[in-house]
């Protein structure tokens, strides 16, 4: 068996490469965390991974909400669809855990630089396809460049990753001249990268992520924070909105079917090619429908499982000119619909511990992204279940698998 030197540096080389793939592909991305849960399993020292994930009430909330799903296969109807549900869910038990016991504080620079390195490609693409440069590859059109993912995980980790570049300009004071002005550039270029692609989400967090960061900057100067957040964001908003056709395009289309849905008397009478529905309209359809499943089913939900062909029971009786769904594009909601308040309780215990974690680091830089990284998804989570789909629930777990943890202790 490799030795103990050995082993750190195929972890270190595994972790640095899983950070540069997080955004660029989902296979190669699977690959490196299969090698990664091989090595761990088995590389020994047992006894002490058992005591890191134990000793870590993030961790254990986290498992405990895997191990919920599980248990909601009990009084679920379709076992094959809890399955499939349970199968996503397996970051919280199996490699948040795992990433959290092999990561170490000097690797945590690199792993940043190789994220934010595979994001300046993904930029650097996109702009290639809106520019014509490339023809449209993957996911990618013209309109809407985001050639890696869809525009739906695009843009949040792209908003993710602008606040990173953001914090280290304005928090470094050892940054280099050099260094410096390749931020700057990406900064700016990443912004408008924002909002040339479709992600609305994305864009909202964004929005979210600058507030927050402004507060960081003026720390306790709350008034003064609030009246610049007042200033630069509206500025930005309608500075995008002059410029970006696609952008004015998807906020107008919000507007109008937010306007046309309040104007519904009778939801029944929607039909699938109305006014009414579109990205957002759906939605607020979703949530109505699923309301109907909740109330009946409050504590516990109707099973892990159970969400399509309840859903599709309601769906029938509210909205019959309407195909019915399986997902109802909202993380709380469908956690709701399917384990109810236990299983909500029991998600928000993991984004309670990751902010009660970060306000009790020294380090500024752990402490700012610590609190950051779970508010920008406890608002994503409004429009999206974004711990199901692939590169956001790996970019979430990644971070939270080092942001969390007391090194020190370790």
């Amino acid at each position: 068996m490799w030795g103990s030197l050995n082993i750190d540096k195929a972890y270190y080389f595994l972790l640095v490469t899983l950070a540069f793939l997080l955004p660029l592909t989902v296979f190669g991305g699977n690959v490196v965390i299969v090698l990664i849960c091989a090595l761990w399993l088995i590389s020994g020292e047992y006894k002490s991974k058992f005591n890191q994930i134990i000793n870590s009430k993030l961790m254990i909330a986290s498992i405990l909400f895997f191990c919920i799903h599980v248990l909601g296969l009990i009084w679920t109807q379709d076992l094959e669809w809890g399955l499939h549900i349970v199968h996503k869910m397996w970051y919280f038990i199996g490699l948040l855990p795992i990433l959290f016991t092999i990561m170490k504080k000097e690797y945590i620079n690199n792993c940043i630089s190789a994220f934010l390195l595979a994001i300046s490609i993904t930029e650097v693409a996109s702009y290639l396809v809106w520019f014509e440069l490339i023809q449209p590859f993957k996911n990618a059109t013209v309109e809407n460049p985001t050639p890696f993912m869809s525009h739906i995980s695009y843009n949040p980790i792209l908003a993710f990753a602008i606040y990173l570049v953001l914090h280290e300009l304005l928090f470094n004071k050892k940054i280099t001249n050099l260094v410096f002005s390749l931020y700057s550039f990406f900064a700016v270029s990443m912004t408008i990268n924002m909002f040339i692609t479709g992600g609305r989400a994305g864009q909202v967090s964004f929005f979210v992520m600058l507030a927050i960061l402004i507060f960081q900057v003026l720390d306790k100067k709350r008034i003064k924070s609030l009246v610049i957040i007042f200033i630069v964001i509206p500025s930005i908003f309608l500075s995008a909105y002059q410029t970006s056709d696609l952008f004015q395009k998807r906020i107008n289309s919000a507007v109008h079917e937010v306007t046309q849905f309040s104007q519904i008397e009778n939801p029944s009478n929607i039909i699938g090619d109305s006014n009414y529905v579109g990205a957002v309209g759906y939605r607020l359809i979703f949530f109505i429908n699923s309301w109907d499943i909740i109330k009946n089913n409050p504590i516990i939900g109707v099973g892990t499982g159970d969400f399509v062909n309840e859903y599709k029971k309601v769906n029938l009786i509210n909205t019959p000119g309407l195909v019915s769904t399986s997902n109802p594009h909202n993380m709380y909601i469908l956690v709701l619909t399917q384990l109810g308040l236990v299983g909500l309780l029991s998600m928000l215990s993991i984004f309670y511990y990751q902010i009660k974690l970060s306000y009790k680091s020294s380090n500024k830089f752990i402490r700012d992204v610590g609190i950051t990284l779970p508010l920008i998804f406890l608002v994503l989570m409004l429009s999206d279940s974004y711990l199901l789909g692939h590169y956001t629930t790996l970019m979430y777990v990644f971070f939270s698998s080092f942001l969390y943890k007391n090194f020190e202790k370790y």
